[in-house]
């Protein structure tokens, strides 16, 4: 077998890359989605730093018999907070401490962290960011001292946005390094586990398209007990079997071939037996007339095979030529043609009704139909009756008798040539030419039922035949 040989993709555009570049995609997604919350938590802790810082502030003022301290004092307690003015306020008591240096000026946006939301921390984080101008922040909370404490500070933004820019910083540091280190365990192990395994079932299946006969080109047996290892056994297997399916169609083409260049002589040979057979009718001898029928047969037998050899391996795929017809009448002309029973009565009963329509190759379908009545009148049943129904978009015809069945090892090899013949005399030609008479028409034969009761056959029909032709070998008709 030729072809054109498959060349696997590099590393660089295989599987391998592409897991690396989407886990390191993944990774940073994620990392992304924790880098939101965390600028808003960092941003709220730094707030939180400078109202506690803003309360420690106040305490000097309370430290004084008259809540006041020196001008230089305040500069210096105010340069600590790293704020214009510090307000704080108790519960309960009127009296609110304040140190202010200057009057500060218009402020830009007023945050209470009271109110605070999860995604409003995070709105406002990002809104920080954005900004690259400074702006003048009022922030009114609790002091993470005393909760009971509201602390009220005016300061720049700027500083906050620095801080806030290399925390950011170090949080993209840190995760490219954890992508970096992620997708590499994640590339490593996916490849071990699933890439290299995977690119040996692809060669495996590469080499064997090229010579599916040569058995160099199976894969290893594999232990594996997940879907890998499943696939690899099971690729094994098809490969096993149909390299032994090429080796026995190769046996039966040469055979085919040696037999087509046998048969003419052969059938010459057995010509002149029939003839020698003939003269020996007339002998005056009782015992040679008595076993002459007994040869006769034995001859007729032997052309017949020869004959349905011959044509079994000249015939080739079919090919159909699709019409409509009337079921009926089909099965009718096939019940004239078949032989008598010993009962003296017609064993076929046509069960369909006048005008049943079906497409299909009507001398095919008699042949089909005829094989399987001579199987059974030949078996020994007294009644093959023909019905049919639908099943969806099928239609089904049904061949029943009243025969012995078929044995146990005709069922096993059923379809097979020369092996499911359920008679002695049998070539088992006659089920496995009606199969693919079955399957070139999109359809197929099976065997619904088989007992002492009798055997029933069925034979599936596609409604319409809208689309190509097809072969028994699945393969479109030329």
């Amino acid at each position: 077998m030729t072809g054109h040989r498959l060349k696997l993709p590099p590393l660089v555009r295989g599987l391998s890359a592409r897991l690396l570049l989407l886990t390191i995609a993944f990774v940073m997604l994620s990392e992304v989605l924790i880098y939101a919350p965390s600028i808003g938590r960092f941003r709220l802790s730094f707030l939180e730093g400078r109202l506690a810082a803003g309360h420690l502030a106040i305490l000097a003022l309370e430290a004084t018999d008259d809540n006041m301290v020196t001008e230089d004092l305040e500069q210096e307690l105010l340069a600590h907070v790293n704020a214009y003015s510090v307000a704080l306020s108790k519960p309960d008591d009127d009296l609110k401490l304040m140190l202010m240096v200057e009057k500060p000026g218009a402020i830009d946006s007023a945050y209470d962290l009271r109110n605070a939301t999860f995604f409003g921390l995070i709105g406002d984080a990002f809104m920080t960011l954005w900004h690259g101008e400074n702006r003048l922040l009022r922030v009114v909370g609790p002091s993470p001292k005393d909760p009971e404490i509201l602390v009220d500070i005016v300061l720049d933004e700027s500083p906050m946005r620095m801080a806030m820019l290399d925390y950011s910083q170090r949080i993209l540091q840190l995760s490219f390094g954890i992508a970096l280190i992620t997708a590499a365990l994640v590339y490593l192990s996916l490849h071990w586990l699933m890439v290299r395994p995977m690119r040996r079932i692809t060669s495996s299946m590469v080499a064997f398209r090229a010579s599916p006969e040569d058995a160099t080109t199976s894969l290893a047996h594999s232990d594996r007990g997940d879907e890998i290892g499943i696939a690899q056994r099971e690729l094994t297997s098809m490969q096993e079997g149909l390299r032994a399916s090429l080796q026995q169609k190769t046996r039966l083409a040469a055979l085919g071939t040696a037999v087509t260049k046998i048969n003419h002589d052969l059938r010459n040979i057995l010509a002149t037996a029939v003839l020698v057979s003939d003269r020996l009718t007339g002998s005056d001898d009782p015992e040679v007339r008595r076993v002459t029928p007994t040869l006769m047969r034995a001859i007729d037998r032997a052309v017949n095979l020869c004959a349905q050899t011959l044509n079994f391996t000249r015939e080739g795929p079919p090919v159909l030529d699709l019409s409509h017809f009337d079921l009926y009448d089909l099965v009718q002309d096939v019940g004239e043609g078949l032989p008598q029973p010993v009962t003296g009565e017609s064993a076929w009963s046509n069960r369909l009704d006048v005008g049943t329509d079906v497409e299909a190759d009507r001398d095919q379908l008699f042949r089909v139909l005829s094989n399987l009545g001579h199987n059974a009148i030949q078996a020994g049943a007294t009644d093959v009756s023909i019905s049919a129904r639908r099943a969806g978009d099928r239609f089904v015809i049904v061949i029943s008798d009243n025969g012995p069945g078929l044995p146990p090892r005709a069922r096993e090899k059923l379809f097979q040539p020369f092996e499911g013949s359920a008679r002695v005399d049998g070539t088992g030609l006659g089920l496995a030419i009606a199969r693919d008479l079955m399957r070139a028409h999109g359809g197929d034969i099976e065997l619904e039922a088989s007992d002492a009761e009798g055997t029933c056959f069925c034979l599936v029909l596609p409604i319409t035949q809208s689309r190509p032709k097809l072969t028994a070998t699945g393969r479109a008709a030329a």
